[in-house]
């Protein structure tokens, strides 16, 4: 077998996934072609030019960017001009036909689902390793129901009860990434001002510490606090979420959002730099242990039991 061969029989599992998962086999689609094109020796925009696509339009196919998966000509096509081999074709395809399969949240409406937070949501359900600082909010995939109800509520203030309901049902359904047999590996750093902010009530909050301690606990989950009195801290003013998808030649990406908006950074020295932040940060806040303890501190303090 040759290596290009043996490169991509390590994508046949992916065929198997019990639940679809679109972003990552668009990314890995456009990883592989990316490959395959540079093994016949051309440039992108050699490549494009010789089919008649756009640069931007191969650019797009090879970042396995958009809502919807490459079309099946275009990807027939380049395989083509590759001579890329039947097996390797084979596989790419069937890979391209399940990354045309919805993921779960793709099934709501895309009121709810802008086309940057569907891409963020799928590429945390692909992910390998997660990691986030927060300085407003709980991470969204530590919150209870009851706290997504009071950070949409806080978000939207006229949005109509239906539209608050199916939003924190999307939200609350994310969390149940970290419970799966294959749960990402997450790591949250988080401001200790989040935890002193009541958002809907102190029985929402004390609630919401009684998750994090519990989730805190799982061996997939490692929660930092950046305490309030590390004055020199070097916390960026945005929170930061950073992904990883364990191998497969897959850039790691930076998510950054804003009110309407987000940013997706995959250059690899802009999300070098992310991550030595991130490191920084770690650094800077309580270990696990004691930020665990200063978790069930606060809860008693701030929020006690009725």
């Amino acid at each position: 077998m040759s290596a290009e061969s043996h490169r991509i029989s390590l994508l046949e599992p992916y065929l198997d996934r019990p639940e679809p998962a679109p972003t990552l086999l668009k990314m890995l689609v456009g990883v592989q072609l990316t490959g395959f094109r540079e093994d016949a020796g051309l440039a992108q925009d050699q490549a494009a030019r010789a089919l008649g696509f756009s640069p931007a339009k191969l650019s797009r196919i090879e970042a396995g960017k958009g809502r919807r998966p490459p079309a099946e000509s275009d990807v027939r096509a380049l395989l083509e001009l590759y001579g890329t081999d039947g097996y390797e074709a084979s596989v790419l395809l069937k890979l391209l036909h399940r990354a045309g399969e919805p993921g779960w949240w793709q099934r709501y409406d895309k009121r709810l689902m802008p086309e940057w937070f569907d891409r963020l949501v799928g590429l945390q359900e692909a992910a390998a390793a997660i990691r986030t600082f927060e300085i407003q909010y709980v991470p969204g995939l530590l919150q209870t129901p009851e706290y997504t109800r009071a950070v949409v509520r806080r978000g939207l203030p006229t949005a109509p009860a239906a539209e608050v309901r199916r939003r924190v049902e999307l939200r609350t359904r994310r969390t149940e990434l970290l419970l799966r047999a294959d749960a990402p590996q997450l790591w949250a750093v988080i401001d200790e001002s989040v935890l002193l902010r009541v958002l809907g009530s102190v029985d929402v909050m004390r609630e919401q510490l009684v998750q994090l301690i519990g989730m805190a606990q799982r061996s997939n989950v490692t929660v930092q606090i950046v305490p309030l009195d590390v004055t020199n801290a070097s916390a960026p003013a945005i929170p930061i979420t950073y992904l990883r998808f364990g191998g497969l030649d897959l850039p790691d990406v930076v998510y950054l959002e804003h009110i309407r908006s987000a940013n997706f950074l995959e250059d690899q020295d802009e999300t070098e730099e992310y991550r030595l932040a991130l490191d920084r940060l770690a650094d800077e806040a309580l270990t696990p242990r004691a930020s665990l303890e200063l978790l069930r501190e606060t809860m008693e303090r701030r929020y006690p039991e009725a």
